[in-house]
């Protein structure tokens, strides 16, 4: 739910509908949705890991592209980072309780894809083969 200013000056209470070109959950979808977010998300699904941990977990990433994934999903509560204070720097990551519940959700439909990908497969050659 959202919240906006009514008319009489009462806040009303409107759901979130992702659908909608200003709703702010499209903005989340996209980080958790998008393929370095996914894969972030699932790589710390079972530990908290280190930056160049992730990165070698989440293969093909750049730093670049890591770190501003990194930004957006811990500034949408679902990634956690910890500074330590030791020389050199160690950050940590993990999963919020919300980026475990988010995570959860996430993998099921990862694991549905990999179980059905023979199907993908074969649905793919069909597709290049009338062409």
């Amino acid at each position: 739910m959202t919240t906006i200013d009514g008319i009489d000056g009462t806040d009303e209470q409107l759901p979130f509908d992702v659908f909608a070109r200003n709703c702010p959950s499209r903005e989340t979808l996209g980080h958790v949705t998008g393929r370095w977010g996914a894969l972030t998300l699932g790589a710390l699904r079972e530990d908290t890991l280190r930056f160049n941990e992730l990165r070698r977990r989440v293969e093909g990433v750049s730093e670049k592209m890591l770190s501003q994934t990194l930004h957006a999903l811990e500034r949408d509560g679902l990634v956690h980072r910890e500074a330590q204070p030791t020389n050199p720097p160690r950050v940590d990551y993990r999963l919020t309780p919300l980026g475990r519940d988010v995570t959860g959700r996430l993998m099921g439909l990862i694991e549905l894809l990999e179980e059905r990908m023979p199907e993908v497969l074969a649905a793919r050659q069909r597709y290049d083969g009338g062409r």
